[in-house]
């Protein structure tokens, strides 16, 4: 994870972060409301040697900083401890009483400072001074070079002993800054655990590698979606319907060579959009000019024909069966070149029905009669029906949904096509996250350059009597598609 993944993985998951601070400043507010206030006494002590044997004053201040450090030990021993509370009696013991002192040097002096700290600012005070008393006494017991003569180490006083009035700890302001941050990095390390252990698509590259194919498009998110799922109407100059013509752009050159004019659109689940994806992908072509067929193939949740607003009680599955001519149900769609062939109704059988001859002979009848044939399919780990559509397509198109999809289940719905040989023309991520600067950027150029609305293509424009590249190949119009998908048998 490089530093932009490291950013994007804390941007993505601020609420994480968010979260873990509010914690942490809880716990440490809790942590500085619940102790109980500690106050310090100190007493800072002046080690110097008083006999003549030390003669060079640089020597004789080396021996005594290292003297100084000795001491500090001396402070905070058993021995002076017990030699206190023998003493003084304060209600402590021993090894209370060295839990509550602390010394330290002072660098580069002969300087030593105690410090007491207890929940009791006159029990410290007391401390401290018996600790004063008796840790001069050690000393000169220490030091003595003999019995009867003096100690060559003197210990004064120099400041102290004095206890504060206000208590040293809790410290309100450093606990809370703890807080912050212990939150920030425990929130950042659950958002990178996260995003290790979240599975789900979150970007493109994801997509591409799970897929093995190359990224056709990134629809973003659109609310108005829900209500209004097609890019017609004021939904036309939206991000999504931009979004969906980048992909149309992008599957006319995805292979000149071997141009894909039956296009089988699937996922890896249910509820990925894939039949928006459809009738929006079919719209947008027909818009383009070309000549458009758009079949529900799938027969267990069919959904073309309600988000198109058309007549769903005869269909697909009844020209499959022989009761009707594919001419007689085809229905076209507004007064674009789009011809809508809905699912009809839902049969026991719909892999066996999708697999049959009469599929491959309407298949090829809709080649003849269209620029671009777009089938939407069941979902590729739901049921077989998908794949079965996918193989007599020339190729398929998979549609993931960004924070929903498994990159497992993404990569095992690749597979199923590969296993049969289908030609994955490219996968697409939706319902993607829109960075706020796209959308400012979008909204911007739409609302500096606006586009004015286009004159429909007349039949010349919308299929051109010679195709070099893209979708098309070198079929000649027809004057109306409708009157040529009669001609298919019964």
């Amino acid at each position: 994870m490089d530093v932009r993944d490291f950013l994007r993985t804390v941007r993505r998951s601020w609420w994480v972060v968010l979260l873990s601070v509010m914690v942490g400043l809880a716990v440490a507010a809790l942590v500085t409301v619940r102790a109980q206030p500690r106050y310090a006494a100190s007493v800072t002590f002046f080690v110097t040697t008083p006999n003549q044997g030390v003669t060079d004053a640089y020597q004789g201040s080396i021996f005594m900083q290292q003297r100084v450090k000795s001491y500090a030990d001396l402070l905070q021993s058993d021995r002076l401890a017990q030699s206190v509370v023998a003493k003084t009696p304060l209600g402590l013991t021993a090894e209370e009483v060295q839990a509550r002192v602390t010394a330290a040097t002072i660098p580069d002096t002969v300087l030593l400072r105690g410090t007491v700290t207890d929940t009791d600012a006159t029990r410290a005070l007391r401390l401290t001074e018996a600790l004063t008393a008796q840790f001069i006494e050690l000393i000169k017991s220490v030091e003595a070079p003999g019995e009867g003569r003096a100690s060559t180490v003197k210990v004064e006083v120099v400041s102290g002993p004095r206890v504060g009035s206000s208590p040293v700890s809790p410290n309100p302001a450093r606990n809370l800054a703890l807080g912050v941050l212990a939150g920030v990095l425990a929130g950042i390390g659950l958002a990178v655990l996260r995003t290790r252990l979240d599975t789900r698509l979150r970007d493109a590259a994801t997509l591409q590698r799970a897929t093995g194919s190359p990224l056709l498009g990134e629809i973003p998110f659109d609310p108005a979606a829900r209500t209004a799922p097609l890019i017609v109407g004021e939904a036309t100059t939206s991000p999504r319907a931009e979004a969906v013509r980048k992909l149309r752009t992008n599957l006319r050159f995805v292979d000149v060579h071997e141009p894909a004019r039956v296009i089988a659109v699937t996922s890896a689940l249910q509820g990925e959009g894939k039949t928006t994806l459809s009738c929006n992908l079919a719209i947008a072509l027909a818009e383009a000019g070309w000549r458009v067929a758009l079949v529900d193939a799938d027969l267990r949740r069919p959904k073309v024909a309600e988000y198109l607003g058309l007549e769903a009680g005869v269909g697909l599955t009844d020209v499959l069966l022989g009761d009707v001519n594919v001419g007689d149900v085809v229905q076209r769609w507004g007064d674009k070149s789009l011809l809508v062939l809905p699912a009809g109704s839902v049969p026991p059988n719909p892999s066996e029905l999708l697999g049959s001859k009469a599929m491959a002979d309407l298949l090829l009848v809709l080649r003849e009669s269209a620029d671009i044939v777009v089938i939407d399919t069941a979902p590729l780990r739901t049921v077989t029906d998908g794949v079965v559509v996918a193989v007599q397509a020339d190729g398929a198109l998979m549609v993931s949904r960004y924070g929903r999809t498994d990159r497992g289940q993404v990569g095992a719905a690749a597979q199923a096509l590969q296993a049969v040989s289908v030609r994955l023309l490219g996968c697409v991520l939706n319902m993607a996250k829109l960075g706020r600067a796209e959308t400012y950027q979008y909204e911007r150029y739409r609302v500096e350059v606006p586009v004015a609305p286009a004159a429909p293509p007349s039949r010349a424009d919308a299929a051109p009597a010679a195709h070099t590249g893209g979708f098309l190949g070198p079929e000649q119009p027809v004057a109306d598609p409708t009157q040529e998908l009669t001609r298919l048998p019964r």
